[in-house]
């Protein structure tokens, strides 16, 4: 059988930033890859450079040193529009900040990032637990329902990456299983999936754990 492409390929990536006229330097030769139907988790302490991984990852920030392949293409070789016109087809992208539109309902929350039809749009926010509220507005909602419904509308168009930045940071043990599940089925299905995370019950549900802070790779068989 050929080996598949790998989709996302990251290599001696590093990211330094000036701090009061001091530079920090928050990580430093991370390489990894991700295949299609993979489900990696990154984990670390606070302020360790998960969300500048990923924001790099995704396009939306360039690294200080190293490179990031995706799909092919060298990503920061791409101009800003050709990097923006890939996000929105290829790349699902929840923030920590979740940038929901309040005065939009769920389902409509999902459309109009997405482009996808409203029955695809409920069918993501009843697997993410939501069903019975998709009529309802993010102020109605508690901060973890809304995490659910970020999750959905980076998931519902199908992505080749979704990339989700501490998914489960406000949820009960039974929600964070629930949307891990869901990502994991995800990736089942032929997607991959690039999280960040504190839980550690995530590696039960993932394929590679990356320790960012020690640049520590742990693969499913060998734990």
């Amino acid at each position: 059988m050929d080996k598949v492409s790998p989709l996302l390929v990251v290599n001696n990536l590093g990211h330094v930033f000036s701090n009061r006229g001091r530079e920090v330097r928050v990580f430093e030769g991370c390489s990894f890859e991700i295949d299609p139907a993979q489900f990696v988790a990154v984990q670390g302490a606070s302020g360790s450079g998960k969300t500048t991984l990923l924001l790099a990852c995704g396009g939306m920030l360039a690294p200080s040193l190293g490179g990031i392949r995706f799909q092919g293409s060298d990503l920061f070789s791409l101009s800003s529009t050709q990097r923006t016109q890939m996000r929105a087809i290829a790349i699902g992208y929840l923030f920590q900040t979740l940038e929901l539109v309040p005065y939009l309902d769920l389902t409509s929350n999902v459309r109009i990032a997405t482009g996808v039809s409203k029955t695809v749009a409920n069918q993501w926010l009843g697997r993410l637990g939501l069903g019975d509220r998709v009529r309802s507005y993010p102020g109605e909602l508690s901060h973890g329902q809304r995490q659910r419904v970020a999750l959905a509308r980076a998931i519902a168009h199908k992505p080749a990456l979704v990339i989700a930045d501490e998914p489960t940071g406000n949820l009960d043990k039974r929600n964070s299983e629930l949307v891990f599940g869901v990502l994991r089925e995800y990736a089942q299905d032929g997607g991959a999936v690039l999280m960040a995370t504190h839980e550690t019950s995530a590696v039960t549900f993932t394929d590679l754990v990356i320790d960012i802070e020690n640049l520590d790779l742990t693969r499913a068989k060998d734990r």
